[in-house]
């Protein structure tokens, strides 16, 4: 398996966005919530998994300064979601999420999310990750299943 750098993860993508917009639909993919958590694609092995890092900062805190549960499910997504775009070849949406919460997620740090396919059919695509902290301690579990949309437009690699 091809493992691609963060460069060509991004190209693939960027490709994909323009391709999709042909026709007047607006997708972006990342999308701009990607972007505001200052995500970054770590690697990219083509049809299998996709490596993402996010800085944790004091605005994603809940009560007890530690990283809120719903920015934990929003990082996870933002790794399943260009995951599922990337193997589907085309937009897809979720069915639904489940999240394992191990430990708390403390501010100032990176968490790397890894999400991997574990089976992909013709109209739906189901997916595992993990949250790990940069010295590999596990922080949390998740799994989803995406429904694969008959959006025309999308991109082989």
């Amino acid at each position: 398996m091809h493992t691609h750098t963060k460069e060509e993860t991004q190209k693939i993508l960027d490709d994909m966005t323009i391709n999709f917009n042909n026709g007047g639909r607006k997708i972006t993919v990342p999308p701009p919530i990607f972007v505001a958590m200052k995500a970054e694609i770590l690697s990219y092995t083509k049809g299998k998994s996709i490596t993402v890092a996010f800085p944790v900062s004091e605005d994603q805190t809940n009560p007890m300064g530690m990283m809120q549960g719903g920015v934990i499910a929003a990082a996870f997504d933002n790794a399943f979601g260009p995951l599922s775009y990337l193997v589907a070849k085309r937009p897809t949406t979720t069915i639904d999420m489940n999240i394992q919460y191990i430990r708390g997620v403390a501010v100032g740090q990176k968490v790397i999310v890894k999400a991997t396919v574990e089976a992909k059919g013709f109209s739906t695509i189901h997916m595992v990750g993990e949250m790990r902290t940069e010295k590999d301690k596990l922080l949390a579990t998740a799994t989803t299943n995406l429904l694969i949309l008959k959006i025309p437009g999308g991109l082989g690699e």
